[in-house]
């Protein structure tokens, strides 16, 4: 020690203060030892978690290619009507990736009620409001046990949120409306992207979008929902119910979808013409909504990669050749 170069001449306190100097500049080192380590660790398992999730990604993009070409080749098979031979609908495929798994599901986009129906158009400029698309919405929500008034409002608003102009329909509401809130916002005046944004709409609290979520979905285009009748499920009679409301009860429709050959409807004139059917006449309108083919399809992929689960939701186009991905979502269904 430099204070004390002969050791026998040094004081015994001394000694005692050096020692306890070295211990502290031990225990400092320790100290920042140990957090240059757990920053090293945790930059390797950022890495790590990043590369996995890169991965990840990467087979969930594979995941999806083999899914849309599954769909061609479903629509390829049998072009004039999709059915569920095969039993693909809402099955799970799984996709082979190396120290992993990936698993996908397909469904029909297509049986839902479409949000962008209630309005007509296919530009933000120029969105009116369709009175039809708005009474199938008021009737899917009456089949669900919401109140008829409730739902009234309901979807007028929804179709003020999408339509063009700023006149709102009797029980709807415009920017006005919105504005007017503890955290103002204004409305859309364009499609829908996503079913999520329902949530924004005047009149749908959390408690009804729960209610509603499993049944609407916002396809791309304004048409009024496309309802397959040789895929739409007994479970999901209301979708059918809905395009007649007052003619057909969910129950009438459930029974008409249990009773479906195995193989779908050949036409649509073979489905109306059944019996218990005769006296229904659809309009014009719910004729052409009708289909026995499918154009929109959803597909669920759940990768699981080193410790990183992604999921990732995609809206294909089947009438696109070659089918193509027309909406992407990463992440868990909102």
């Amino acid at each position: 020690m430099a204070g004390c170069p002969v050791r026998d001449r040094c004081h015994p306190g001394e000694r005692g203060a050096a020692l306890l100097t070295v211990l502290l500049l031990v225990a400092v080192m320790a100290i920042i030892a140990a957090g240059a380590l757990e920053r090293v660790a945790l930059a390797t398992r950022l890495t790590a978690n990043a590369g996995a999730q890169a991965q990840a990604r990467a087979y969930a993009d594979a995941a999806q290619t083999i899914a849309r070409q599954r769909i061609a080749d479903l629509i390829a098979a049998s072009p004039g009507r999709t059915t569920l031979a095969g039993g693909w609908l809402g099955a799970a495929q799984a996709v082979p990736v190396p120290g992993g798994t990936a698993t996908a599901r397909v469904t029909d986009s297509g049986n839902c009620f479409n949000l962008n129906s209630v309005v007509t158009g296919d530009n933000a400029a120029d969105l009116k409001t369709r009175p039809v698309g708005i009474v199938q919405f008021v009737a899917l929500m009456q089949a669900l046990g919401i109140d008829e008034r409730r739902a009234q409002g309901v979807a007028a608003s929804l179709a003020d949120w999408i339509d063009s102009d700023a006149v709102p329909q009797p029980g709807g509401g415009e920017d006005e409306s919105y504005l007017r809130l503890a955290q103002p916002y204004r409305t859309a005046n364009r499609f829908m992207v996503d079913a999520s944004e329902l949530r924004a709409v005047q009149g749908v609290t959390p408690a009804l979008y729960g209610v509603l979520r499993p049944w609407v979905c916002a396809l791309p285009v304004s048409d009024l929902s496309p309802i397959n009748v040789n895929t739409l499920l007994p479970q999901q009679a209301p979708l059918f119910a809905m395009l007649l409301p007052g003619k057909v009860t969910v129950e009438q429709a459930r029974q008409w979808l249990a009773q479906r050959p195995a193989d779908g409807y050949g036409s649509l004139n073979t489905f109306w013409a059944l019996p218990g059917r005769s006296g229904i006449v659809p309009s014009g309108d719910v004729n052409a909504q009708a289909k026995l083919t499918s154009r929109w399809f959803r597909v669920d992929v759940l990768v699981e990669l080193g410790g990183v689960e992604l999921n990732d939701t995609a809206l294909i186009d089947a009438q696109a050749i070659p089918a193509r991905i027309v909406y992407r979502h990463w992440g868990e269904e909102s």
